[in-house]
């Protein structure tokens, strides 16, 4: 562009003075050495422009050459690199396709002289991974693991296809190494969680899940579930330890929590099985007066007994109250199922049958049936069980 503007420039001077010098020959003498040269001064201008024009198209001409030079050196390097962007598209059309034989062989293929070498590998180890080819998988991973910058995201593929065949330890011995926290990406974080659930490491889950919750990776319907689950486990596998477990278990729980039925119901059963009955009473009792929960109803039954007069008044004057309660005619029935008390047990059993029974209600139903003798009224029952 500036040589174009020079040129111009110089064509622009000319027409300006030529006027002036079409009269005026001028005369230039010019000596070098032995050499001498006589010449007027417009031929003198025309042959140095003459002179440099000549200069540049030399110049352009070298630099041709220089480049065709070097790009025949350098051509098989090009045609490799033009290959391997071929077999790149070949592959990624093919794991479109779900092609996966031939997505494999395509990435592999560019993989080499690739411009993101990283990215094939990967997707090689993907189609391989669906061709259950393992040892394959396992090569390309550990060949896109050379690239520092793709460490993280080659230990969370990893890790994800250990979870698919079934490798759950070797999978939590790699996400031990990425140490899943908050500044953890999205995909580890619910790699974390899926394989915390599949283990039942509740400890774990409970730890993460204030993580999830906080990245807007669980909704809060799932949040609270999931709380609930693990929760529940734990204080379950610490009463199946020791007592000293179970009341770390329950005071490791938000006071919020301890406020929640299906924990006080858990927490309760665990008491009662240390032969703490009369805190696991008192309670599930104080519990039901704040809020009628179906885990306060369940849990109940396997608390108190036939012993417990006073309990089970409390509950049976809730009749006027929760008389139509599922939950609470179930509770009743299992109340006098434990005293053996079966013509009034039918009687709640059958109330409950008539309002939400489930199998179990039937089957309950039946037998009490049965204790009194009424085999055919038992026999309907029983089949109307096997039909859930």
């Amino acid at each position: 562009m500036i040589k174009v503007l020079v040129y111009l420039i110089i064509v622009l001077i000319g027409l300006i003075i030529s006027p002036y010098l079409s009269g005026f020959n001028g005369y230039l003498y010019l000596a070098i050495g032995e050499y001498e040269l006589e010449t007027s001064l417009i031929f003198a201008l025309f042959a140095a422009i003459f002179f440099y024009a000549v200069l540049v198209c030399i110049e352009w001409v070298v630099v041709w050459l220089l480049n065709v030079i070097l790009s025949s050196r350098l051509l098989p390097e090009k045609w490799r690199k033009k290959k391997a962007r071929k077999h790149t598209l070949q592959g990624a059309l093919a794991l479109a396709e779900e092609n996966w034989t031939e997505a494999e062989q395509a990435m592999a293929r560019g993989a080499d002289k690739g411009e993101i070498p990283v990215l094939n590998l990967l997707a090689a180890a993907r189609a391989a991974q669906h061709q259950n080819n393992l040892d394959a998988r396992d090569h390309y991973l550990l060949e896109a693991e050379k690239d520092p910058l793709a460490y993280k995201a080659v230990q969370t593929t990893r890790l994800r296809y250990l979870m698919q065949q079934g490798e759950l330890q070797q999978a939590r011995e790699i996400l031990e190494k990425l140490n899943p926290d908050s500044k953890s990406k999205a995909p580890l974080l619910r790699l974390a969680r899926e394989l915390y659930q599949l283990q039942q490491d509740w400890h774990a889950l409970k730890l993460l899940l204030p993580i999830l919750k906080k990245r807007n990776l669980l909704t809060q319907e799932e949040f609270n579930q999931l709380n609930l689950t693990a929760s529940r486990a734990l204080l379950a596998t610490a009463a199946a330890q020791n007592e000293q477990e179970l009341e770390k278990a329950w005071h490791w729980l938000s006071r919020g929590e301890r406020k929640q039925a299906e924990f006080i119901a858990q927490y309760a059963l665990g008491l009662a099985k240390f032969e703490r009955g009369a805190e696991a009473k008192k309670l599930l009792l104080k519990a039901l007066k704040q809020d009628v929960q179906t885990a306060i109803f369940d849990a109940l039954p396997q608390v108190l007994s036939p012993s417990d007069v006073e309990a089970r008044k409390q509950l049976f004057d809730l009749d006027k109250h929760h008389g139509d309660n599922r939950d609470y005619q179930a509770c009743i029935a299992r109340l006098y199922d434990q005293s053996k008390e079966y013509r009034e047990s039918k009687k709640w059993w059958q109330r409950v049958c008539e309002t939400a029974p489930t199998k179990q209600d039937w089957i309950a139903l039946a037998e009490a049936q049965e204790h009194l003798g009424e085999q055919n009224s038992a026999l309907q029952s029983y089949r109307k069980a096997a039909t859930f």
